[in-house]
């Protein structure tokens, strides 16, 4: 192996942030030390005048280094001149779920291509340009099992990319609220370094529960694998699977005939090779919805529910079952939803929050509260969307509508929980930066 090109006692904490919202990422990364040195945002199909979270990000962070324009058109300038990105030692984003399947295998004369207008193909695309040491990205935890068609195909795919642009990666489903957060917000973390810079020295299943970046800034139980933990120690945990080499056969075989997803809510690839657990967290006490309530001030009336309406809330957030037919089979079936509670409780974290959650009509989704003045059912208020993702109440006050301030705080992160692993990688960055990798 080639010398670790950032070998030195204190390495570089240049980063870039992709999709970057209103800037949850960064205000994360900031507080753990990383320096955002560029950072795009677009919203497609909307004019430039209404790019409200670039306008947002914009706003708080400055116009240097940030780009509002289609990614797509950011890579096709970067094959062009690998300078339209600058250098960076962490590449992070949070992309949609898409269909991630592959469209050209790796011995056609151009490479793997995927579907025009995934997103993961852009990061693909900047991956292999610039070769960031590591790398942080964020999704939806449906991720680990779409398709439905092949459970667990997409994830395999991006997992089968990174291992064939040299990284090595480990992933972990994570619930805010766990970890001390307001917010039961369930989202998949995906973690990767260079193979070549510093993945020589992974134990896969001890970097799931001991050693690896997540394990580390959320902490998991490692009761009943501790025999497991102790043989690694000894000699190599064999491999659950081996993903193959080329992204688009995993992308036409992976998951076929399976009738759940393959993927843990944690887990390790190496060099192809993937070991996927499921683990508990250790759960810390935090804030509930009611504690950010607690601390609005007066709530406009815009956001209370009149009493007449009062009574499609409730039948909203009922328990139905209604008989429906596909249209497209003819196939008669019952949809069934559970009983929510109305109006939300207050001793606990909230609900996840979504990006409909705005606007003054009853829905099932919304969150509603008693105010704690008046006794009065209301919706939740942008500044208390934003408390419950971790960013300063009125972040979003930067000119957009109100309801598309809820929006943002549905699409955003929960800021501690980006904070809290990206100190776990400025960590890992100054431990490699002093370690030197075996020469070939």
């Amino acid at each position: 192996m080639k010398p670790d090109k950032q070998n030195s006692s204190s390495p570089t904490l240049n980063a870039i942030e992709l999709f970057a919202g209103v800037g949850g990422f960064r205000l994360g990364l900031e507080e753990a030390g990383w320096n955002v040195v560029w950072s795009n945002q677009w919203e497609p199909g909307v004019r430039m005048d209404k790019q409200h979270a670039s306008k947002c990000y914009v706003a708080h962070f400055g116009s240097e280094g940030h780009t509002c324009e289609d990614i797509s058109v950011v890579v096709e300038r970067l094959k062009k001149d690998k300078r339209a990105v600058p250098d960076h030692s962490l590449l992070v984003g949070g992309f949609p779920c898409q269909d991630y399947s592959v469209a050209k295998p790796l011995s056609q004369a151009m490479g793997i291509e995927g579907k025009k207008g995934v997103l993961w193909w852009s990061i693909y695309e900047i991956l292999k340009a610039k070769q960031p040491s590591f790398v942080l990205l964020e999704n939806v935890d449906r991720l680990l099992k779409s398709p439905s068609t092949q459970r667990g195909r997409d994830f395999a795919v991006i997992l089968s990319c990174l291992a064939q642009l040299g990284y090595v990666a480990e992933w972990r489903v994570v619930n805010a609220a766990n970890y001390g957060f307001p917010q039961r917000r369930r989202r998949v973390f995906i973690y990767a370094h260079l193979l070549i810079e510093h993945g020589f020295r992974w134990r896969p299943v001890q970097r799931i529960y001991e050693t690896g970046v997540f394990a580390r800034a959320l902490t998991v139980s490692s009761e009943n694998h501790e025999d497991e933990l102790r043989a690694e120690e000894f000699s190599p945990i064999e491999r659950d699977r081996e993903l193959h080499a080329d992204p688009y056969v995993v992308s036409a075989q992976f998951g076929r005939d399976e009738k759940r997803s393959f993927f843990r809510n944690a887990g390790v690839m190496m060099e192809g090779k993937v070991w996927t657990r499921e683990v508990c967290p250790v759960c810390e006490p935090g804030p509930s919805l009611g504690d950010i309530v607690a601390e609005t001030g007066p709530v406009p009336e815009e956001f209370f529910i009149s009493p007449d309406r009062e009574g499609k809330w409730k039948e909203l957030k009922g328990r139905k079952a209604l008989k429906r037919i596909d249209p497209k089979t003819q196939f008669e079936y019952t949809y069934s939803e559970g009983k929510m509670r109305f109006p939300d409780a207050p001793e606990l974290p909230s609900r996840t929050i979504l990006t409909g959650e705005g606007g003054v009509s009853p829905s099932r989704f919304k969150h509603a509260v008693a105010d704690p003045v008046s006794g009065r059912l209301r919706r939740l208020t942008p500044e208390e969307l934003e408390a419950l993702n971790g960013f300063e109440r009125g972040w979003t006050r930067t000119g957009m509508p109100v309801g598309r301030r809820a929006f943002m705080m549905g699409n955003a992160l929960v800021v501690g929980v980006v904070r809290r692993i990206a100190e776990q990688i400025v960590a890992e960055a100054h431990e490699y930066a002093k370690v030197q990798p075996p020469q070939e």
